[in-house]
């Protein structure tokens, strides 16, 4: 059995032969096959949508998320304590019964996020617009959650 002294690494007391090392990259491979498709490129599926962006400024946190072709009346948010809740409904016209397709990334169906937000807010000052495919919420961080300024004597 070679062991990582002989291999010149610092064993910490565990001898690593190459069978483990072998054994370890079969599962890392078994593991990551659901990532990474048979062929070892990458498959993605529309599994996490909506993606978004939180972000915040002194005043207020900020959740971005790219909602192209959904209409604002399908959209429904809901705050409870630190969770915002993001859902709808995505329609996408289907092209038949007869259509052959080479790719289809774009999934259609029911869609819910709850995103957890970075502090405590104001439920009572949100904001949320749709502009082009893009809608903002900006939330109001409660005074307890706003930075204090502290005077040095």
């Amino acid at each position: 059995m070679v062991t990582r002294k002989m291999m010149g690494f610092p064993s910490m007391g565990w001898p690593l032969s190459f069978d483990e090392m072998e054994r370890m990259a079969r599962q890392m491979n078994w593991l990551t096959s659901g990532i990474l498709g048979k062929s070892g490129v990458p498959t993605f599926s529309a599994k996490v949508f909506p993606a978004i962006n939180i972000s915040e400024d002194t005043g207020k946190y900020y959740v971005r998320t790219e909602l192209p072709g959904i209409k604002a009346d399908a959209i429904k948010l809901e705050i409870i304590g630190r969770s915002l809740t993001l859902s709808g409904e995505r329609k996408i016209h289907s092209e038949g019964e007869n259509a052959r397709y080479h790719r289809k990334e774009r999934e259609a169906g029911r869609f819910s996020r709850v995103i957890s937000l970075p502090g405590d807010v104001e439920t009572d000052s949100v904001e949320a617009k749709l502009v082009n495919g893009l809608l903002t919420v900006a939330i109001a961080k409660a005074e307890a959650a706003k930075p204090k300024q502290v005077t040095v004597l």
